[in-house]
């Protein structure tokens, strides 16, 4: 039996305000509070959608989609967390006795909420939005699970609800290394066409903003290029790294018909990395790097392959803890707050 089992086994359920250090926590210790952009790291936060579009008069490539770009700030609470969840079941039988084997989790409230910046699209639609417009909502909840038979392969697990209308499962695992992680590089461009953007024109969103990297600094071809940038000179002693995908086991997305007809959220991947820094009077501060990338199913493959072009996503984001004691309750956008 593992230890995190046997100490919730000891505990009755609870739902209480989460507390930075909590050992129940498990790879989320650090998580509890509000990680946002501002003050110190203002507009770090960037994402690229493709989406379905009747394009302008003169527009040649079809079917026809416009590459949306944004900038924002976020805000990111973890407040609440219930304990000693049980899940019931059973162990084999031994000995002609079938014991009880009871699952007990873990599960970190979260609240996300993002104003856009500035937002860009090309072919330009009109339909970029304003300045300080709120552009995602989500709650969900993290969950740190016990495994009492040594059967999963995962023990955490992601829950999110959007208000489009989808909802999120994505499993996996945590890992804490010292020192920086390595930022992989992301595959941002569709899945089922020629991704040449010099010779495909019909990537001309994409060369576009290649050529003309969005706000001269990102560019939807290595859109984690500037989490990177953000980790230069900065003196991280520690990292822990939670994977999320929904393509594993149980995990997946189910969604609203109207999505799943026009621009199907498919897959779901994430990754976040809790950063402990040092700072130059020998203190520690918190820093929350991410990317996400959601696939979005939408027009015939060119390639001939199952299904619909697949159009990557992309969120990336580098934040600090600027609270540690959040209210629980609403808490992504000031209109929201008041």
């Amino acid at each position: 039996m593992s230890e995190q089992l046997r100490s919730l086994q000891s505990q009755e359920r609870s739902v209480t305000a989460a507390v930075t250090g909590d050992e129940d926590l498990g790879p989320f210790a650090l998580l509890p509070g509000v990680w946002a952009n501002e003050p110190d790291l203002p507009g770090r936060g960037w994402n690229m959608i493709a989406l379905p579009f009747g394009p302008p008069e003169g527009a040649t490539f079809r079917p026809a989609y416009r590459l949306l770009l944004h900038q924002y700030n976020e805000r990111l609470i973890f407040s609440l967390v219930d304990k000693a969840v049980p899940n019931r079941g059973i162990g084999p039988v031994a000995d002609g006795v079938t014991p009880n084997a009871d699952q007990l989790l873990v599960a970190l409230d979260y609240e996300q909420g993002i104003n856009q910046l500035v937002g860009e699209d090309f072919p330009s639609s009109g339909l970029a939005g304003q300045p300080g417009g709120a552009i995602h909502h989500e709650p969900g909840l993290f969950l740190n699970m016990s495994d009492p038979l040594n059967e999963d392969s995962v023990d955490m697990a992601r829950l999110a609800t959007i208000p489009h209308g989808d909802s999120v499962l994505g499993l996996g695992t945590a890992v804490v290394e010292d020192g920086p992680a390595t930022v992989p590089p992301v595959n941002a461009l569709p899945l089922g066409v020629d991704q040449d953007i010099e010779a495909n024109p019909y990537l001309a969103p994409y060369k576009h903003f290649h050529d003309n990297p969005f706000r001269s600094l990102f560019d939807p071809t290595d859109p984690t290029a500037l989490l990177e940038v953000a980790n230069e000179g900065v003196d991280i002693i520690r990292t822990t790294k939670l994977e999320f995908d929904s393509t594993v086991s149980t995990g997946g997305i189910s969604n609203i018909p109207f999505i799943v007809r026009q621009a199907n959220a498919s897959e779901m991947k994430s990754t976040f990395w809790i950063q402990e820094v040092r700072r130059e009077d020998g203190g520690t501060d918190l820093r929350l790097q991410y990317v996400q990338v959601v696939q979005l199913d939408f027009f015939p493959r060119f390639d001939g392959g199952p299904g619909r072009i697949k159009w990557p996503h992309v969120s990336i984001n580098t934040m600090t803890k600027v609270d540690e004691t959040p209210v629980p309750g609403p808490g992504g956008y000031p209109v929201m707050a008041a």
